[in-house]
């Protein structure tokens, strides 16, 4: 859940190449697992994501891309192509674990490019037998100090389905405001057109 950018953002990066580095942490952000507690959780770790989460992050995303209720990208993505978009060379990828299990994963990014580039841009994804356990609640204030460490000084989503009632009540709740309102800007399978919202905090 929490999606909130979509790859026609001008600082989107060019994902025609392929291939995906074996290690892939996010540089100027602190390096160490954190472990957080959540409301059904006492030990969530929040890592940057590796080579060997792969698999784990697919399960996470296709029924999200499949759905296409949250996601400005096609559902007909395969396993390569997502997985090429998500670890973008732009983007600091990391995962939610718990005992073991990889329930979650999130990037941030520029949300633009040269005098827009100091404010961070992030997508969300948790695994649909993991909801509401907190996971993206962690992912975001993680998120938060991520983008502080890499020098960010606010964090912006592009495009918050405005149907997706959950994601707008976590993000709010976070301390992001609406700043902006696209009307009919996301064609949802179910109730066709419908609006987004361009949410925004200061870090």
């Amino acid at each position: 859940m929490g999606q909130a950018s979509t790859p026609k953002d001008p600082a989107a990066p060019d994902h025609g190449s392929g291939g995906l580095p074996s290690v892939l942490p996010a540089p100027g952000a602190a390096s160490s697992c954190r472990h957080v507690s959540t409301d059904t959780m006492t030990d969530l770790t929040l890592r940057p994501a590796h080579h060997h989460d792969q698999d784990a992050i697919w399960s996470i995303l296709e029924p999200i891309l499949r759905a296409g209720e949250t996601y400005a990208l096609p559902r007909d993505w395969d396993r390569e192509r997502a997985l090429a978009y998500w670890f973008s060379p732009a983007h600091h990828v990391f995962v939610a674990q718990d005992t073991g299990a990889v329930l979650g994963s999130y990037y941030i990014r520029a949300n633009q490019l040269g005098p827009g580039d100091h404010v961070a841009n992030g997508t969300f994804a948790t695994h649909p037998a993991a909801r509401g356990r907190g996971i993206a609640r962690a992912m975001g204030l993680h998120s938060f100090e991520t983008a502080r460490a890499l020098g960010f000084s606010a964090m912006q989503f592009n495009l918050v389905v405005a149907t997706n009632a959950h994601a707008v009540a976590l993000w709010t709740s976070l301390g992001l405001r609406e700043v902006g309102r696209l009307p009919g800007v996301f064609r949802h399978p179910v109730q066709g057109p419908v609006d987004a919202l361009v949410m925004h905090r200061s870090l």
